[in-house]
């Protein structure tokens, strides 16, 4: 017979005291018998609350109990913070979108360098220069350039409404993923991160699959017609919509009928998308990079403008999803490469060639690798379209790709410039670049923890001489993060 787990406690009157990671704040307590050191000294758990600030006093309902940190719930507010601001948005607290928007944005920036600070100090454990104030982003509202929704015929239901009783005759939804529900789809009405064009957009897709009859994706039952959504504009005006569907192969005749007649009924009501495409997706994930992409107006991309360039954007193109701030992140990294047109630079984890032919007109020659084959042909139609010559691209793994034998037959670089995933970089490229010796590394990251322990490995040969964070995402913990490093003697 399975033991029954004791009932999780709800603690009374907890004062939020500081912001912790993953857009949490914190409390410390004493908590039962907890955390006893080996000389019989009880010492504070941390206790984690999302959706709260500092000066906030809740009661939380305790979710997950570790023996160094408690996992809680705020389930009662008894005072609100004066650190606190109204939320611009009618779904925060439900889609988790932007769990720091009840924070000032100001604030927000200096919580973020805190995080920088913390996360370089506390993994790296390297000497470091003044860290400069993040670089807050152009735009706090709207300043999203690419959207994906879900649709669902599992609407999720919040605790109000199930509290309510009322029984809703149409479950379906178009919206984001709840966390912990990958079958269930929150609808979104109006979201502030993007253009209100993508707002009407989405609302009449919805509307228009209500009223004829469409069938709602069922992730658990991998059936329906309606699937999922992507948005994207551009800083030249030009907006793409891919639109995928379920084509039930049974019913082909019928089903694609009815998903032309939605995408004829979009391009009447929005002349503004330049880009308007379609998939027809029959795998049991959304990702459709390996699946034809069928244009039913327009082009088949958009434009991104940088500076003097010109960036062709397809719909499985990655850029940068703050436009404006994309800019000034690049410009730093380019201030931090300090060149003066005679340098050979990498440029590493290349994508689709943003920074490599962003640079390419103040360096000598600029070599990109990057994972992504459909990336790297992107990257080279970029410096087409640009007349920027002094570039050339390789696909494959990293690991791979750049080795010592690489180095040796395409020359040795002056300097290195690296923006890789989250993850980080792999082992054998830092021994790769330590042995290839550039004068200068600037390195690009998403997440300075990873970004540490990397600067850590590279401490033995290089000295970190400048730090820039550069805020890309208003409302998230999320932050950039450019360092400069200098060989050593």
């Amino acid at each position: 017979m399975a033991r029954t787990k004791k009932p999780l406690p709800l603690l009374e009157g907890i004062e939020i005291t500081d912001y912790a990671a993953e857009g949490k704040s914190l409390a410390r307590i004493m908590y039962g018998n907890s955390n006893v050191d080996e000389n019989g000294v009880q010492h504070p758990l941390v206790l984690f609350v999302p959706w709260t600030v500092p000066g906030d006093i809740v009661d939380v309902q305790v979710r997950r109990k570790k023996n160094s940190f408690i996992e809680g719930e705020a389930v009662r507010f008894i005072k609100y913070s004066e650190r606190r601001r109204q939320p611009k948005c009618q779904h925060f607290g439900i889609c988790g979108g932007c769990k720091w928007q009840m924070i000032p944005y100001e604030e927000q920036l200096r919580m973020k360098h805190k995080q920088v600070s913390d996360q370089l100090h506390r993994i790296g454990k390297i000497e470091l220069p003044e860290i400069q104030p993040v670089l807050g982003s152009v735009k706090e509202f709207e300043y999203r350039n690419k959207v994906e929704f879900s649709c669902s015929n599992k609407r999720w239901l919040t605790l109000d409404e199930v509290r309510s009783g009322v029984k809703y005759d149409n479950m379906n939804a178009v919206g984001f993923h709840i966390t912990g529900a990958f079958d269930k789809i929150y609808p979104i009405e109006k979201c502030h991160l993007m253009d209100d064009l993508q707002n009407r957009l989405r609302n009449f897709i919805r509307d228009y699959a209500n009223d004829h009859d469409f069938a709602f994706f069922d992730v658990r039952g991998q059936h329906g017609l309606l699937r999922d959504m992507m948005i994207r504009n551009s800083n030249s005006g030009e907006w793409m919509l891919l639109v995928q569907f379920k084509l039930d192969h049974e019913n082909y005749d019928s089903d694609h009928a009815k998903a032309m007649g939605m995408m004829e009924a979009i391009h009447q009501h929005f002349p503004e998308i330049t880009s308007l495409l379609w998939v027809d997706n029959q795998k049991c994930n959304d990702t459709f990079g390996d699946l034809p992409v069928n244009v039913y107006y327009g082009n088949d991309h958009i434009f991104e403008l940088m500076e003097d360039l010109r960036f062709k954007v397809g719909p499985k193109s990655f850029y940068q999803t703050n436009t404006e701030q994309a800019l000034e992140l690049y410009k730093v990294a380019r201030s931090f490469a300090e060149l003066t047109g005679e340098e050979f630079v990498y440029d590493l984890y290349t994508g689709t060639g943003t920074i490599a032919n962003f640079v390419a007109g103040k360096a000598k020659h600029v070599i990109g690798i990057e994972y992504v084959p459909e990336a790297i042909e992107d990257a080279k139609i970029n410096s087409e379209i640009n007349n920027v010559k002094n570039t050339e691209f390789y696909a494959g793994d990293m690991k791979d790709i750049l080795t010592d034998e690489f180095v040796k037959k395409h020359g040795e670089p002056d300097v290195i410039i690296t923006d890789p995933p989250r993850a980080g970089m792999h082992q054998d490229v830092i021994n790769v670049i330590l042995n290839a010796k550039p004068k200068r590394i600037v390195y690009v990251s998403c997440n300075p923890a990873t970004q540490a322990r990397d600067l850590q490995l590279l401490d033995v040969d290089y000295k970190v001489t400048k730090v820039q964070p550069v805020d890309m995402f208003p409302h998230t913990p999320h932050v950039e993060n450019v360092v400069q490093l200098v060989r050593r003697g």
